[in-house]
């Protein structure tokens, strides 16, 4: 996805590619909108990444540091000098050219020399640099495809808990039409009725939350996307399994932005200091200026060359290269601390997400059953006549509890899933690093 850029070949290339990118961004968009069904998981994440302001703004950092690649490898502009040497001032020759003996115009250039080993190593700086910032780019697109990951799981539980939410409302209004008609037919009593009418209220109240959340979590998922307003998603959430965890450390390395950009790091702050290094070695300035004089003198040429003189290297430029070396000494611890918080990080949302399936897997094998047997119960105890129609009802009440209990641990679950899913990337995205 991401190549280092040092040529116009090389950056055309670039160019075409995030063109290519940005197109199908607009496609899937596009594709997406006009699904009945809603956004899928796959989709957000190709459309958030696609779309991503802070990816673009990321990738326009990239281009901008490709463009001094070429630039790095370059000799300085040379110097054009003019000059007038021995001008009168005075007499009646005051002030003009050709009427003195001595008076010469002057035009030459003047260039300063950078070996082409400095310039190979600028070139290999300015390379570094464009690595760097395409880690940044990486980094980016890690943590948007993570965010835009959680937002549609949340959208997506909130979905669920709105057509439990919907289904308990309906259940308890066809109770209540039922116990309005045994009303009627003197076959039931107005308590019944009450307590079908209060408990359907409260359900109705819950449904309107549930509504509520899915309309913010949908607008979360929007924010991601930036494809508009996210009026659907669809699909289901994807299995609660990860292989990040059983990634090595050098894999890691391969594949986590974070670990990409301290690496990145590490090589700008080695090629910063051989650049530093290589100018201990001071450039030499060329010159030559042709002389056109006056009266009977010949013409003539001047030839010279300017050396600095490094009488000060032990204070100046070694201290430069110290101080660069010890830039790249910060790297490297800085990439070890990296590793470990990394490598913790992983560790533990690796546990939180085992804890989370476990707890997830009792609640559906002894949670919901049981509140399922509470309702089939307290049904048949009111049927029989041995229990009230309260009971019943709050029976069903405790069961869609059950329900959205199971479903906010999944949906918790599930967020853990995707903050340790998706803070690698993958290899087709890092290749290029």
């Amino acid at each position: 996805m991401l190549s280092i850029i040092g040529t116009p070949a090389s950056r055309r290339a670039w160019a075409r590619s995030c063109a290519v990118l940005f197109a199908f961004g607009l496609l899937a968009g596009h594709a997406a909108h006009a699904q009945d069904a809603g956004l899928t998981l796959d989709a957000a994440l190709q459309i958030a990444t696609n779309r991503s302001s802070s990816i673009q703004a990321a990738q326009a950092s990239v281009r901008g540091s490709a463009d001094v690649v070429v630039k790095a490898g370059q000799l300085p502009n040379p110097t054009l000098n003019l000059s007038v040497q021995d001008l009168p001032v005075n007499g009646p020759n005051a002030f003009t050219i050709g009427q003195d003996n001595f008076t010469m115009g002057g035009i030459g250039i003047q260039q300063e020399w950078v070996s082409p080993e400095k310039r190979r190593l600028q070139t290999t700086l300015a390379d570094r640099a464009v690595e760097r910032d395409q880690s940044t780019v990486l980094e980016k697109v890690a943590e948007v495809r993570q965010q835009a990951a959680m937002a549609w799981l949340n959208a997506i539980y909130a979905k669920k808990a709105v057509a439990l939410s919907q289904a308990l409302v309906d259940h308890l209004s066809e109770e209540l039409t039922a116990r309005q008609a045994s009303y009627r037919g003197a076959k039931g009593t107005a308590v019944d009725v009450a307590q079908a009418s209060l408990t359907l209220g409260n359900a109705r109240d819950e449904l309107i939350n549930a509504q509520q959340d899915e309309k913010t979590a949908l607008i979360a998922l929007s924010r991601w996307t930036a494809a508009g307003n996210v009026l659907e998603v669809a699909g289901t959430p994807p299995e609660l399994e990860s292989q990040v965890s059983r990634l090595s450390v050098e894999q890691l390395a391969q594949v986590q932005p974070s670990l990409i950009a301290a690496r990145a790091a590490i090589s700008l702050a080695d090629a910063d200091t051989d650049v530093t290094r290589s100018n201990r070695s001071t450039n030499w300035t060329w010159g030559l200026t042709y002389f056109k004089s006056g009266g009977k003198f010949p013409d003539y040429v001047s030839v010279g060359v300017s050396i600095p003189l490094p009488i000060h290297r032990r204070n100046v430029e070694d201290r430069d290269v110290e101080q660069k070396s010890e830039m790249g000494t910060q790297a490297r611890l800085t990439y070890e601390d990296t590793e470990r918080q990394v490598v913790a990080d992983i560790q533990s949302l690796t546990a939180k997400l085992a804890g989370g399936r476990e707890r997830l897997a009792n609640a559906k094998q002894t949670v919901l059953p049981a509140a399922k047997q509470k309702v089939q119960l307290a049904n048949a105890a009111y049927r029989s006549g041995a229990g009230t129609l309260a009971d019943a009802l709050d029976a069903r009440h405790v069961q869609l509890e059950a329900d959205l209990q199971v479903l906010n641990l999944e949906r918790e679950v599930s967020l853990v899933w995707a903050q340790l899913e998706y803070q690698v990337l993958p290899p087709d995205m890092t290749s290029g690093q």
